[in-house]
């Protein structure tokens, strides 16, 4: 079959940092389905490990943790999927993942795809989609409803993948106030579009910012880039006893500036459960179905930025420039692996 892959941590200008190649097909076992990938996302994850982690002894590694695909065969202890569904997930960076023409999965992690959604569309959501709700409802705590608590929710680095559905969950299953930061007109203009009631620039102090926007102190931050730049300021601009929630991977993070407020810090990572095969699991599989009902009931929309064009080496080595360069707007989806 057909995939993308390196055997080398290069810089992305160098062609062989993604490369076109073949791999063996895989067998399915236990939980395992076999999904025909149609499309895929392209995520910071992908850049991250690329740079960071090269296969020993000469082995391939094949990257990609977004897909929309068709199950074509199912393991012996599969029941919740059969062949011909069409769904999407986010996988496991444990595995190898979804720049190839069949990926194996395991069930507890896989969802319906959005009917309401083609497969490009699909595949731009279920990683960012897995994280945001997990930070929002289960790291952060906050209930959905409407229950006119007050609270605000401030989230740096608003505009890409993570942010962009955050936005939305929080703008239209809670009642938090949502105030997202960017730099340039084109992030403001799509946090407005996605529901952010206020955009301010994280270019400046961000309780320089807020006292701009005369917006008061907030209940929760989620830092989406940056932690440790934009540390001292989270917390001005946290009030007493509010939450503090990070998805990236700082060099080092001054937890003792959270002491005087009495702030809670929570880490998130949504590939916790699948590592580490938790029992609870399933959580992820009936998470994806639920954002499922909210696309195809027209509450969460699709996140995808740009399409990118057919899944091969190229057109991932230009996907991992942009995210790198850190202009990218929503998901950058591929479909396709051509003739």
């Amino acid at each position: 079959m057909k995939a993308v892959g390196y055997q080398q941590s290069l810089s992305i200008d160098d062609t062989r940092a993604l490369m076109d190649i073949e791999c063996p097909m895989p067998e399915v076992s236990g939980h395992d389905l076999l999904i025909e990938v149609k499309a895929i996302a392209v995520n910071p994850v992908d850049t991250k490990v690329r740079r960071a982690s090269a296969p020993s002894d000469g082995a391939w590694k094949v990257l990609g943790w977004d897909a929309a695909g068709i199950v074509k065969a199912v393991g012996p202890n599969v029941s919740l999927f059969q062949p011909g569904d069409a769904v999407w997930y986010a996988g496991d960076i444990t595995r190898a993942g979804s720049n190839a023409e069949y990926q194996l999965v395991d069930e507890r992690i896989v969802g319906r795809k959005p009917d309401r959604l083609n497969f490009a569309e699909a595949a731009a959501l279920p990683l960012t989609s897995i994280t945001a709700w997990e930070m929002l409802f289960e790291r952060l705590g906050v209930r959905p409803g409407k229950q006119h608590s007050g609270d605000t929710l401030l989230v740096i680095g608003a505009a890409g993948g993570v942010g962009s559905i955050l936005v939305q969950l929080a703008r239209r299953l809670t009642d938090l106030t949502v105030i997202g930061t960017a730099s340039r007109q084109q992030s403001r203009d799509w946090l407005l579009r996605l529901g952010a009631h206020h955009v301010i620039d994280h270019r400046q102090p961000l309780s320089v910012a807020l006292k701009q926007a005369r917006l008061r102190e907030v209940s929760h931050v989620v830092s989406l880039t940056h932690s440790d730049e934009h540390l001292d300021e989270a917390v001005k601009a946290l009030r007493p006893q509010g939450k503090y929630g990070l998805i990236d991977d700082p060099e080092s993070l001054n937890v003792k500036a959270l002491k005087s407020k009495s702030l809670s810090l929570h880490w998130e990572s949504m590939f916790t459960r699948s590592t580490y095969r938790t029992d609870d699991m399933i959580a992820q599989h009936r998470l994806l179905n639920e954002v499922a009902d909210l696309v195809d009931s027209g509450i969460v929309t699709t996140t995808l930025g740009e399409h990118f064009g057919e899944i091969n080496a190229e057109n991932l080595r230009r996907a991992h420039a942009l995210l790198e360069s850190g202009k990218a707007v929503g998901k950058i989806v591929l479909e396709g692996f051509g003739g």
